[in-house]
């Protein structure tokens, strides 16, 4: 892989820190801003609907501008709301800058899929996307653990302050990989890329990533609270929960990105079958703190290596829209990213335990595996 594409993980690192590591920042949160736990939940779901909205806009902007230009830009944008973030008292102004982080991040994952996979063969695709989300992973393996912990010591704000920092070498990282340049006049009309966009195959398959993705948010978004009151184990162990989900997620990155230009049937057949199980075994078995932590390493592999498949399927077929594909394929699996934790914090809300989320999920991992069972015989 080009050593640019690595560098490009750095600030996808930052962000994806970001995404996920209010996971285990939760019931801090709302305790401190004097919110329900769900409320705060809300703040993943703001964060996926800015992400919606502003991957397709800002992939539209970003055809105006250099793509070193654009990445710099987004990213730049997102160091200064994490400021903010952590210097307000107001739940308001917070909500708010998690939707301008969003579309910040939306802009550059959008820009940033279309360049790595720019970076590379033609039929290498998968693996370009998944080094990409290796930034993602890692987050959830270093970032989100290493938040909780900061937020356990210093209180919720200090991981803000470390998005933050974080993202100053990122800045430089992207200065210093990403060529300069006037931007792409060569690239189709943006009627014949929206064109692509409907085409049945990249519509479903966005469809198929947007559910899957719903159930991993769904459960993640939630883990701290079902670790320490349906587990039983002490707060001190959310952070290695958080840190067992980021290291599945980064072998089922890692796994998921060497079979998806080979094999991606099967990842996404019998890898779909499994995690669906997956989290219905995770709800029964959460009580047992042993079961439950090897579940949740096992689901964090299977839920990445499927979701990183569907993306580098959706960038296959949306081969002929070059500047638009990955900010639609940003915003269909942020649809999920926002669909999940609501459910998940409408269950838990009305009453149904902190083990709802996990039946949730499980459920919208089964109307993905009927969609796409259904479609099967039109696609052939």
């Amino acid at each position: 892989m080009p050593f640019a594409l690595l560098l490009l993980g750095v600030a996808v690192f930052a962000q994806g820190t970001s995404e996920f590591m209010l996971s285990g920042l939760v019931p801090d949160i709302a305790r401190d801003l004097r919110v329900s736990v769900p409320a705060a939940g809300a703040l993943t779901s703001s964060f996926a609907v800015g992400m919606i909205v502003g991957a397709p806009l800002m992939a539209g902007l970003g055809r105006r501008w250099s793509r070193r230009g654009a990445l710099l830009g987004f990213l730049g944008t997102f160091l200064v709301v994490h400021v903010v973030g952590a210097v307000t008292d107001s739940f308001g102004v917070l909500l708010a800058t998690r939707v301008v982080a969003a579309l910040a991040n939306a802009g550059f994952l959008a820009v940033a899929l279309v360049a790595a996979v720019d970076m590379v063969k033609p039929d290498a695709k998968g693996r370009a996307t998944s080094t990409l989300l290796g930034g993602v992973t890692l987050a959830c393996v270093i970032g989100v653990p290493a938040g909780a912990l900061l937020g356990q010591l210093w209180g919720w704000r200090s991981a803000f302050w470390a998005v933050a920092l974080l993202s100053v070498p990122a800045l430089a990282a992207v200065a210093r990989s990403v060529p300069a340049g006037a931007a792409d006049v060569t690239r189709p009309a943006l009627r014949l890329e929206m064109r692509t966009l409907r085409r049945p195959r990249l519509l479903v398959t966005l469809l198929l990533g947007a559910l899957v993705n719903g159930a991993t948010f769904c459960s993640f978004t939630y883990l701290a609270p079902l670790v320490t009151h349906v587990t039983g184990l002490p707060g001190g162990w959310v952070p290695i929960v958080l840190a067992l989900f980021g290291l599945g997620s980064f072998v089922g990155v890692s796994v998921g990105g060497r079979l998806a230009d080979r094999r991606p049937a099967l990842v996404l057949g019998a890898g779909g079958v499994a995690l669906g199980v997956g989290w219905g075994a995770l709800a029964f078995a959460a009580g047992n703190p042993g079961l439950a932590l090897g579940l949740v390493l096992v689901q964090g592999a299977l839920a990445f290596g499927v979701g990183s498949t569907l993306i580098s399927r959706a960038l296959y077929a949306a081969s002929g829209a070059p500047t638009l594909a990955g900010g639609f394929a940003t915003a269909a699996f942020n649809v999920g990213a926002a669909l999940g934790p609501w459910l998940g914090g409408t269950a838990i809300g009305s009453g149904l335990g902190y083990r709802s989320p996990l039946w949730i999920s499980a459920a919208l991992v089964a109307i993905a595996l009927a969609v796409a069972v259904a479609i099967r015989p039109r696609r052939n």
